[in-house]
């Protein structure tokens, strides 16, 4: 009868921590699992990847002043030039230009730029 009594508690010792082992599953499964890109935020990752990656990540242009880096650019509260990072700044920065970045004026509409900021929101995941 002992013997019995403690295979069942060692049983039951495993099994919770075999639950607890799931649940921790579960948990860190869901927390690496991203959302699907809105269909704006797609279309700002186009743009993002046509017009303003090949310098801000590739730097194929090898200039000799890097461009920064974007990702997360809205998790700080100031852009890397020092302005506060909103919506409004980062547009009129790619509209206008800022040091070595040229102004793409013309180059986006306002369904195109709001494309692009909600890229920019996601991180460029």
């Amino acid at each position: 009868m002992k013997n019995l009594a403690a295979h069942i508690a060692r049983s039951m010792v495993i099994l919770v921590l075999l639950e607890a082992g799931c649940a921790f599953l579960v948990v860190l499964v869901g927390c690496h699992h991203q959302a699907e890109l809105t269909a704006q935020e797609a279309e700002g990752k186009h743009l993002y990847t046509v017009r303003c990656a090949h310098c801000h990540e590739d730097n194929d242009l090898n200039l000799k002043k890097v461009p920064p880096n974007l990702r997360g650019l809205f998790e700080h509260s100031t852009l890397p030039s020092g302005v506060p990072a909103t919506d409004i700044n980062v547009e009129r920065t790619v509209l206008s230009g800022k040091g070595m970045m040229p102004s793409f004026a013309g180059r986006f509409t306002q369904e195109q730029m709001a494309a692009l900021l909600a890229y920019l929101h996601t991180g460029l995941r």
